[in-house]
């Protein structure tokens, strides 16, 4: 039996369930097998009644074998005829030979329940294909788009980039794209699993973002299939409808075959070898008369029941369906899970790596602290900083800006000629009073006190301004990038999942790396590496540990996350990098979903593992059995299909996971 056979993806089903669409729909399988069934009682049932001749029976029987075996001989020909020899050619060889032996209702059971099992199966697979079937539904078909002057109706396919989309109220967003007039909250929890509505807001500088993409930021970014708040919303098409970011994550978590589990590649391994063997054993045992003394019909029958018995129909669906519901689970927790493997490994891991910038930290710098020097308030300090650093471009004064805003809360007229000083800083002139505002390097006459003020808070992972008035230091204002809200207790859930290791690793310096790395409860912190230094810590981690993951924004930190036993991107949500260099992606730009996707990826493995056990632990139980004569055909086939039927509904039960 070749590997491709157990190629499981959305579009192929395993050997043991049928993908087909006719009379009935989907569900012709199931219904051919209750009829089989129906048959089989009635016949089952008027051979109890000796007054009727045994031929009326009989008949129901072959309506019910061909009913029950319908789908099966479809596909064992089908087999057959590609030269291989798979579990429905064992079962209808198993049947064909209970009838030779007269035993009709046994042969008509044996179909029936096999039939039945697949279509069960077959049903059950598709509520985990449909929570993942469900995400195509969710961008709408038509966008109401501004051409000419004019709104129109259009198909999402006939969008082109550059369009602007009018999103009305409470209405789905028909594709990705910036918001460039308006702003609203959107609910995203169908791409990135957030609860809460995000708000957003138009893009400030559009011709800005025309000349550099890279500038948009995650509250002027809207998805297609999000759901609009309350307020209108123009948006901008950045990205056709099959190259959305809905579009890529349904191709992504259709694409089961992408990195299959060690779990899988072993079944398959298993089976190539394991039907051939069945074969021979069963050829084996038609021949069974001519050592033992028993008639041949004896050593048939026996040949028959352990084709049924040994059929690897539980272990070849035993992986496959506990993985396909995971990764939809956690697609619709904001986690995409890159095939089987990754589902697996990241409940293994022994190691955490977090980048540090935008993964543990916001990723922009925020004003922490204002200190008053001889005498002057820090109100005074933050009016005169808020006067000069209005007029600047730079991302510190945007900080100082908005923190100080915050805080005072009344309009401060700017400063007048403002002069940038080669990245130390900026000079100005307020109310005839001269203003120089700065990093240490700006100032040579720092007194030994200020200075000293300034290391403390440096330490802490600040960076320091200075600001002096008319030559007189009047104050110094902290600005850091902080950690996220949610990192503490996110680091604190790894420690109780027993994640043993966590470490930072940035690019800032390693008192700022300590500073953020203490207040979040992370011991090690590397500072100071460059990308390439990234790559050679997991290296050396991965020395000292067994599986080491990688968290990343997925851009800078490929290299690491490539070299690691699972790289995950945090925010992976309109980042075509972060989807395709991440083996895990956390949809929305938040940490809460790491020990939800570990968690997941835990209960994956057990229940895979416990798949593996009733699947083989079954064929060890009923094929001795059945070869010593102890379990005819009847007990066979209740064995053998119960534990696939018990394996896949093991399997869905992942898909109403919930972390603890």
């Amino acid at each position: 039996m070749s590997s491709n056979h157990h190629q499981h993806d959305l579009n192929h089903n395993h050997d043991c369930s049928h993908n087909h669409e006719s009379v009935f729909g989907s569900k012709t399988e199931l219904i051919f097998s209750i009829l089989a069934g129906s048959l089989l009682t009635a016949g089952f049932l008027l051979s109890l009644i000796s007054s009727v001749s045994h031929w009326f029976s009989l008949a129901l029987y072959l309506l019910s074998f061909f009913f029950g075996g319908f789908y099966a001989i479809k596909e064992a020909v089908l087999s057959v005829l590609k030269g291989k020899f798979d579990i429905d050619f064992l079962m209808i060889v198993a049947a064909i030979g209970a009838a030779s032996l007269d035993k009709w209702a046994e042969g008509a059971l044996l179909l029936f329940l096999f039939s039945l099992g697949h279509g069960l199966e077959h049903s059950a697979m598709d509520k985990a294909k449909k929570s993942i079937a469900a995400l195509a539904e969710l961008a709408p078909k038509v966008a109401l788009v501004r051409r000419d002057g004019q709104d129109v109706e259009i198909s999402i396919n006939q969008l082109v980039i550059g369009d602007v989309v009018i999103v009305k109220p409470n209405s789905k967003i028909s594709a990705d794209g910036v918001v460039i007039k308006g702003q609203s909250a959107v609910n995203q929890a169908s791409i990135t699993g957030e609860s809460i509505p995000v708000d957003k807001i138009s893009i400030q500088d559009l011709n800005q973002f025309h000349k550099d993409p890279k500038i948009v930021k995650p509250e002027n970014q809207v998805f297609a299939g999000t759901i609009n708040g309350s307020q209108v919303l123009e948006v901008e098409v950045t990205n056709l409808a099959e190259d959305s970011t809905l579009a890529r994550l349904i191709k992504l978590v259709s694409d089961t075959k992408a990195q299959k589990s060690q779990t899988q590649l072993l079944t398959d391994e298993i089976q190539i070898h394991y039907v051939p063997a069945v074969i021979a054993l069963v050829v084996l045992l038609l021949c069974a008369f001519l050592v033992v003394e028993e008639p041949f019909s004896a050593s048939f029958y026996r040949a028959m029941a352990v084709l049924v018995a040994a059929s690897p129909c539980a272990l070849a669906i035993s992986t496959p369906s506990a993985v396909l519901s995971g990764i939809a689970r956690g697609a619709r927790g904001g986690v995409l899970f890159k095939g089987g493997g990754p589902l697996e490994e990241l409940g293994g891991l022994t190691a955490i790596a977090f980048d540090k910038t935008g993964t543990l930290t916001e990723g922009k710098p925020k004003l922490t602290g204002v200190t008053g020097l001889n005498g002057i308030s820090e109100e005074t300090v933050l009016e005169v900083a808020v006067a000069v650093e209005k007029m600047s471009d730079h991302p510190l004064a945007a900080a100082i800006v908005k923190g100080a805003q915050e805080r005072i809360k009344k309009e401060i007229s700017p400063a007048q000629h403002v002069e940038a000083l080669n990245g130390h800083g900026v000079k100005a002139e307020l109310n005839g009073s001269a203003i120089l505002i700065g990093n240490r390097a700006l100032f040579t006459d720092i007194p030994e006190e200020i200075s000293s003020l300034v290391s403390e808070k440096e330490k802490a992972g600040n960076t320091t301004i200075i600001v002096q008035r008319d030559n007189i230091f009047i104050g110094l204002i902290s600005v850091m990038d902080v950690p996220r809200v949610e990192a503490m207790d996110t680091i604190k859930r790894l420690k109780k999942l027993g994640i043993k290791r966590m470490v930072m690793l940035t690019g800032d310096n390693q008192q700022v790396a300590e500073s953020v790395a203490k207040q979040i409860g992370i011991k090690d912190a590397w500072g100071g590496l460059l990308p390439e230094q990234k790559l050679k810590a997991i290296e050396d981690l991965l020395k000292r540990e067994e599986r080491v993951a990688m968290v990343g924004d997925g851009v800078n930190d490929a290299p690491a996350m490539a070299k690691s036993s699972v790289g995950i991107a945090m925010g992976a949500a309109g980042s075509h990098v972060a989807l395709e260099t991440a083996d895990v992606a956390l949809m929305a730009n938040n940490l809460d979903n790491l020990p939800f996707a570990i968690g997941l990826s835990r209960k994956s493995h057990r229940i895979i593992r416990q798949n593996l056990v009733i699947s083989l632990g079954m064929v060890a139980i009923l094929v001795p059995l059945t070869i010593v004569g102890v379990a005819g055909i009847g007990p066979a086939v209740v064995g053998h299909e119960g534990s696939t039927l018990l394996v896949v509904f093991n399997g869905l039960r992942l898909l109403a996971y919930k972390q603890k």
